[in-house]
């Protein structure tokens, strides 16, 4: 499955972040479609997490128009809650529940959110854990596991809801470096699968195998992107050649 141009699944025009008096998002436009694995780079505080978060508004958006599914989330009336069953995030800290063993984690949202039956739900989550390697773990708590478990068991749960879109905030970053393979092999299998999804990291390697896109952000704005050749390879703006040459 490859990108799919004519469906725009995320629409990004002008978006601007505050907190406070402290811009952190300036002026970002950018569309993300159907099957595109877009992976965002770039120095700490650039606003690479901010407006990752900001696609499904766990941060509110300043200004600008965000679309996400043909939901249009700046504005106040739509329900959030009906737009992130669609888009799955995975954090930089797993976020798993740790008085819930792994099966309590994957069954929690589809039983309360789409009205999964218990059956259902852990029949679902057998199969993604099994789809994620960890089969064995299903009556582990998170206490127990790696950190390369832990999220993949985050993934796993974030597919439970059968999102359209994933994403991934700094997913390995928290990692062991032995462990960032076996998280970065899942993603790679979504990404053959035609999984959407936007991934802010700082595996290069990750972004050249994987990305059909790449942003370079720097001080709130998108200041290159383009193909992986492109951006990595054959960067031409200053700044993305600085940063790549320190990092590389």
């Amino acid at each position: 499955m490859g990108v799919n141009k004519e469906n725009v699944k995320i629409h990004v025009s002008h978006l601007k972040k505050n907190f406070g008096s402290l811009e952190v998002l300036k002026d970002v436009s950018t569309d993300i479609c159907e099957g595109e694995v877009v992976v965002i780079l770039g120095p700490s505080g650039s606003g690479k997490s901010t407006f990752l978060r900001c696609l499904n508004r766990l941060e509110n958006i300043t200004a600008g128009e965000v679309v996400v599914d043909g939901y249009d989330i700046t504005d106040k009336h739509t329900d959030m809650n009906k737009v992130r069953e669609n888009v799955g995030m995975v954090f930089q800290h797993f976020n798993l529940f740790n008085n819930l063993n792994v099966m309590g984690n994957m069954t929690l949202a589809p039983t309360e959110l789409k009205k999964a039956t218990k059956q259902q739900a852990r029949e679902k989550a057998m199969k993604l854990l099994d789809r994620v390697g960890l089969l064995d773990k299903a009556e582990a708590y998170p206490a127990q596991l790696s950190g390369g478990q832990k999220q993949r068991v985050a993934i796993a749960r974030a597919l439970a809801m059968d999102p359209d879109i994933l994403l991934f905030d700094e997913p390995t970053s928290a990692l062991d470096p032995e462990m960032v393979g076996e998280v970065l092999q899942v993603m790679k299998q979504l990404a053959a699968d035609g999984m959407t999804m936007v991934v802010v990291t700082h595996e290069i390697g990750f972004a050249r195998e994987v990305a059909s896109r790449v942003i370079f952000m720097e001080g709130g704005y998108i200041v290159e992107e383009g193909t992986p050749d492109e951006v990595i390879n054959h960067p031409k703006q200053p700044r993305t050649i600085d940063f790549l040459s320190k990092v590389l």
